[in-house]
């Protein structure tokens, strides 16, 4: 079965696994989610990734992110979908709660996160918000 959306649908994993307190959440890899969940990483909302190899495409096993029993992550949305891309350039790069949160782009010198899109003076395609 094909699927239509994956960034949303690892989203949706991932928030899932965090209310019910799941240690680690599977799902089918590729290149973009596995830098999206590096980004994540980077900014500290998961624990660590590992690529998991299998016969197809391989496995992402994202290891979550708890603080006295409270998650790492509090909100994460989907910005631009399929029904409606959503762009920024680079003097619109969105600011997520003020500079605590994490917008992911996709650009053209790859998948980055807000404050390296700022530092770079490049925009793209406004893929989802984490904070």
């Amino acid at each position: 079965m094909s699927v239509s959306d994956p960034i949303a649908d690892t989203l949706t994993v991932i928030r899932n696994a965090m209310q019910a307190r799941k240690e680690t959440v599977e799902f089918p890899a590729s290149k973009l989610l596995e830098r999206m969940v590096n980004i994540f990483k980077n900014d500290g909302y998961v624990e660590d990734c590992r690529l998991l190899k299998n016969e197809k495409q391989g496995i992402l096993k994202v290891y979550l992110r708890y603080e006295n029993n409270k998650p790492a992550i509090m909100g994460i949305k989907r910005i631009s979908r399929p029904g409606l891309r959503v762009y920024a350039d680079n003097r619109h790069i969105p600011r997520v709660l003020n500079g605590l949160g994490t917008a992911v782009l996709s650009t053209s010198k790859g998948i980055i996160d807000n404050r390296e899109a700022r530092k770079l003076k490049i925009g793209g395609e406004v893929l989802c918000y984490i904070w």
